[in-house]
């Protein structure tokens, strides 16, 4: 909370921009580059959204949400590194199993997976966000395998599958010592209660959404654009803080229409624990890609299916802007000119992360 308390404030320093034209000067503080701040994640959300605009096919793509059980959410919390990881690799998985089948799809395909860990009012829901393009590579590279119009794979067949694959996982890692079992938990650490608390997870129907196809790949950029780089809760959600506690807007999903529309106000020590349940673990990866879309070979695959889908080439990538033509986080809020850095200063108190080799310039 500290990083994000002194973000953009003097106490991590700052810089000043002159304009060329107007000699207009303005200052900038930097940022706490904490990936949990709402004000600190718009530039990194551009960057992304620029190298995933480059690899998009032209293909319709399909959104699935991999939910966990409620019950599952307190194991989840206390072993935040493995569990969430479980989630991401079974939910992958499933995806992948199923779709090589020949029964569904019969083909390799590739998806990107997005980590959200919170509901509307802040509470601990984890589930996976997961956009896949709608086909997928014949198992013998030769050609493209399109799925059925308007349908990808089946959820009922995917929310067994992805029950079986994570009660298997859950249950490895406890073998393995992996997991830990605090305050009303403590009972788990034996086998026995705990394969009794997973009983009925295994007979209970688990959440497995698929959205209707985006409307393009437009739609998917500005889909990726809302939830990619997004925190709990972000600064616009925010209504008041006073005396009473933090109010905010939330949405109630079981109602529908505009009434699901709503304001919370907690108090502030309940505003801030509920914030922080959702802090990931140091180095925890909340975008990742699987298929064709993992590792090394991602560019080479994707450019072998834009061969097998006939599909133009890609664009050049923009040129740099011209030096004398700022962009609009550099150009002069009062005669349009260019804004030039002119001094750099230290805050009261270095930033938690360490200094860039090289002065940074925030502008976002």
């Amino acid at each position: 909370m500290s990083a994000i308390e002194t973000c953009r404030t003097a106490a991590l320093g700052g810089h000043v921009e002159r304009c060329e034209d107007c000699a207009h000067e303005r200052i900038s503080y930097n940022s706490c580059r904490n990936r949990h701040c709402p004000k600190c994640q718009a530039a990194a959300a551009r960057q992304w959204l620029e190298d995933r605009e480059a690899e998009l096919l032209p293909v319709p793509y399909y959104h699935v949400v991999f939910t966990l059980p409620a019950s599952i959410g307190a194991v989840a919390f206390h072993n935040k590194a493995v569990v969430y990881d479980l989630l991401f690799r079974t939910a992958a998985e499933t995806l992948i199993t199923i779709a090589a089948d020949p029964k569904h799809l019969g083909a390799r395909i590739g998806l990107t997976a997005v980590l959200h860990t919170w509901g509307s009012a802040l509470t601990h829901h984890p589930h996976l966000h997961v956009i896949v393009p709608g086909g997928g590579v014949s198992p013998d590279g030769s050609r493209w395998i399109a799925c059925k119009s308007g349908f990808f794979l089946p959820v009922r067949v995917l929310s067994r599958l992805f029950r079986r694959l994570f009660l298997e996982g859950l249950e490895a890692l406890r073998s393995a010592g992996r997991l830990v079992f605090l305050g009303d938990l403590a009972p788990l650490a034996d086998k026995r209660a705990f394969e009794a608390a997973l009983a009925p997870l295994r007979r209970s129907e688990w959440v497995v959404y698929a959205k209707r196809p985006f409307a393009g790949p437009k739609a998917v950029l500005a889909y990726l654009a809302r939830y990619t780089h997004r925190v709990a809760i972000s600064n616009a959600r925010l209504i008041a803080l006073d005396e009473k506690g933090v109010t905010f807007k939330w949405k109630d999903y079981r109602i529908k229409g505009r009434h699901r529309l709503k304001t919370m106000t907690l108090d502030v020590h309940e505003f801030i624990r509920r914030f922080l349940l959702h802090l990931l673990p140091t180095g925890f990866h909340r975008i990742r890609h699987y298929g064709l879309f993992a590792g090394t070979v991602r560019a080479n695959n994707i450019e072998r299916v834009r061969q097998l889908l006939a599909a133009p080439e890609r664009p050049p990538a923009k040129a740099d802007n011209d030096a004398q033509t700022p962009s609009p986080s550099h150009r002069c809020p009062r005669c349009g000119g260019r804004m030039i850095l002119v001094e750099t200063f230290e805050g009261a108190r270095p930033a938690r992360s360490a200094p860039p080799s090289r002065i940074r310039i925030d502008t976002s």
